[in-house]
């Protein structure tokens, strides 16, 4: 694993030693990410990402903590190799982190997030598929503005996450996903939406805790393989439902019987 220390900016490696304790990052991505690349070659201030890594290294010192995960600068994404072990490790380092910055660039902090109409509940955040993990992995998660002042804690927006989200809130009480059948947790994933489709099915791994090769560039197939693998390793046959779901959804009948209205369901992005 590789960490970010959060005092001046230098990754570490800290493969076959035991991991420092460490704050991790979750966002959206935009334009010119800080990658490794960047830190390594001192490019890091002339990217736009620039100011995102910089202000949660600084919530990072002021909690107390040395290190930092973040995804853009800490893992090497021209080799394919480290890539797949990332992905496949991804929620256990959410996990393992003693805290969680959610980086909303689209909310102001100064605004209630309980609100119907809020900026909070319409992020782009919540509309992400590797933030799903992101949301639940982690024990601690604060959430915070454009401006990286805090808009708050989750266990004092669950309320706002669980309508925004349809996550059951007895997740968060027992953080045990095994409660959870595989049908309930693909719904989690609903209407959440990946750049590249293969992505789909692996930012859902840590959820089934799955592990599996990365093959990027054969599409939908990655989503068939995840299929797979769950009915494999797992006894719960209610994802046969969610795959019947997906089929009508996608392939609605031509006709019905008198008196029956379709109401195609919310298939899994």
């Amino acid at each position: 694993m590789r960490l970010l220390r959060t005092d001046r900016l230098e990754v570490v490696d800290f493969l076959g030693q035991d991991i420092p304790p460490y704050a991790i990052l979750s966002h959206t991505w935009a334009e010119e990410e800080v990658t490794l690349q960047d830190v390594q070659q001192g490019l890091s201030q002339s990217r736009l990402g620039y100011d995102k890594v910089t202000g949660a290294c600084a919530v990072a010192v002021q909690d107390g903590f040395e290190y930092i995960w973040i995804d853009t600068c800490c893992i090497d994404k021209t080799s394919s190799s480290e890539l797949s072990e990332a992905i496949n490790s991804m929620f256990k380092w959410y996990s393992d982190a003693e805290v969680c910055y959610a980086f909303l660039r689209d909310v102001k902090a100064d605004e209630d997030p309980h609100w119907q109409w809020s900026a909070f509940r319409r992020s782009r955040w919540f509309t992400r598929g590797w933030t799903l993990q992101e949301l639940i992995a982690p024990g601690v998660v604060y959430f915070y503005g454009a401006d990286w002042k805090l808009i708050g804690c989750r266990d004092k927006l669950l309320n706002v996450i669980v309508q925004v989200t349809n996550i059951n809130p007895h997740y968060f009480v027992t953080g045990e996903l095994s409660e959870f059948s595989a049908a309930q947790k693909m719904s989690w994933a609903a209407n959440r939406h990946t750049t590249r489709p293969e992505d789909e099915a692996y930012c859902l791994l840590g959820l089934f805790d799955i592990n599996m090769p990365l093959l990027y560039g054969e599409g939908e197939r990655a989503f068939q393989r995840l299929q797979e693998e769950i009915l494999r390793q797992s006894e719960d046959d209610s994802l046969f439902s969610h795959m019947q779901d997906q089929i009508l959804a996608t392939s609605p009948p031509t006709s019905l019987p008198p008196g029956t209205t379709f109401c195609p369901p919310t298939t899994t992005s």
